[in-house]
């Protein structure tokens, strides 16, 4: 049966293949895959978003995002998905912003992906509600769940099958993908490549909010040079050479990573990983054969210099094992059936999962 899914984005980052953020490339891939899968995909999503499906643009924010500028924005996306309920005969609605309790709409069937700690969720989403369904992005995030909470079984981040065959000779430098802001910890991985004196390039993209332009401009700036660049935002093609080249990928993530996709995407393109043991960082690695797990600056350094003897095929095998090319596009169309009534919800012990959530079935 083919179904009608509404994805809504965070309404304040782009989506598409190119895009930084996790949350936007996980919803850019089920665009692509219920295209490509005979389903119909609507995406509401900020201007200048590149989608499969039928693109609802938002206007974006254009100025610094302050609680007056979310209002607006959270106002005018309420219309939005209200229009097209009305309008259209949707199925099922897929949420995907940590702010989506502004504007859950009330009717439809939906399903909200919480990519982000949990603990950044307001609490009074893990009540029971009709209607709305929400889980996790890995095991080490559902463990943290409130007891007693309504969640369904994790369903992993994949990455695209083109990172798995992407090969490029091994250069000497050091890589991070992500989104500058505090809580990433860039200005550690800056300070690990200043100390072992390997180049370091820098992928990603600042958000005009205060706090993370302060960020780049007090933390970040200042330890660049000639050999440690960013780079801004990166589309896939050039971020996948990149990351094949690279001698290791760094994620000196400061809070509890719910996920990695940057981590999976390294060990896909046969790169090694560099974490900090924060979230479910430390079950996306394989210790002294994948990456390794550091606690501190100096130990980062150490891991850097340590990272050019790994094996570029053990992490290719482990990355096509642990996180299998399509496997999350196939779970998360399965998922849809069942929200929409074609299928019954999955049990625990057939979808793979354990945790503190409530038994649905």
């Amino acid at each position: 049966m083919a179904l009608t899914v509404l994805s809504i984005a965070y309404p304040f980052a782009p989506v598409g293949p190119d895009a930084v953020g996790g949350a936007e490339q996980v919803l850019s891939a089920l665009d692509h895959a219920l295209v490509s899968n005979g389903h119909r995909s609507l995406v509401i999503a900020s201007e200048g978003s590149s989608t499969a499906g039928r693109l609802i643009a938002l206007p974006p924010a254009r100025q610094a995002i302050t609680e007056q500028v979310r209002e607006q924005v959270w106002q005018e996306l309420r219309r939005l998905i209200a229009a097209v309920l009305a309008s259209e005969k949707v199925d099922v609605v897929h949420l995907h912003g940590i702010d989506f309790h502004a504007y859950l709409p009330d009717s439809a069937s939906a399903i909200a992906t919480l990519h982000l700690p949990l603990a950044w969720y307001p609490d009074w989403i893990f009540h029971p509600r009709p209607n709305l369904w929400l889980h996790c992005v890995s095991e080490a995030q559902h463990r943290t769940a409130p007891a007693g909470a309504s969640l369904l079984p994790p369903i992993a981040n994949g990455v695209p099958q083109r990172l798995f065959t992407t090969r490029q000779r091994k250069r000497g430098y050091a890589m991070v993908l992500s989104r500058i802001c505090p809580e990433k910890g860039i200005h550690m991985a800056l300070q690990a490549c200043h100390k072992v004196g390997l180049p370091l390039l820098i992928g990603g993209q600042v958000f005009p909010y205060e706090a993370h332009e302060r960020y780049f401009t007090e933390e970040v700036e200042p330890l660049l040079d000639g050999r440690r660049r960013f780079l801004g935002p990166l589309g896939f093609d050039r971020k996948r050479r990149l990351l094949a080249a690279a001698q290791c990928v760094l994620v000196p993530s400061l809070v509890a990573e719910t996920s990695s996709l940057t981590a999976i995407e390294a060990l896909a393109c046969g790169t090694p990983v560099v974490v900090f043991p924060n979230g479910a960082l430390p079950d996306v690695i394989e210790e002294g054969r994948t990456g390794y797990v550091v606690r501190n600056v100096e130990q980062m350094a150490e891991a850097i210099a340590a990272a050019a003897s790994l094996n570029p095929s053990d992490c290719r095998a482990a990355a096509a094992r642990r996180f299998p090319p399509g496997r999350m596009e196939q779970l998360y169309l399965e998922l849809y059936q069942c929200i929409a009534g074609v299928k019954d919800l999955p049990r625990r012990a057939e979808w793979g999962a354990t945790g503190r959530g409530r038994e649905l079935v």
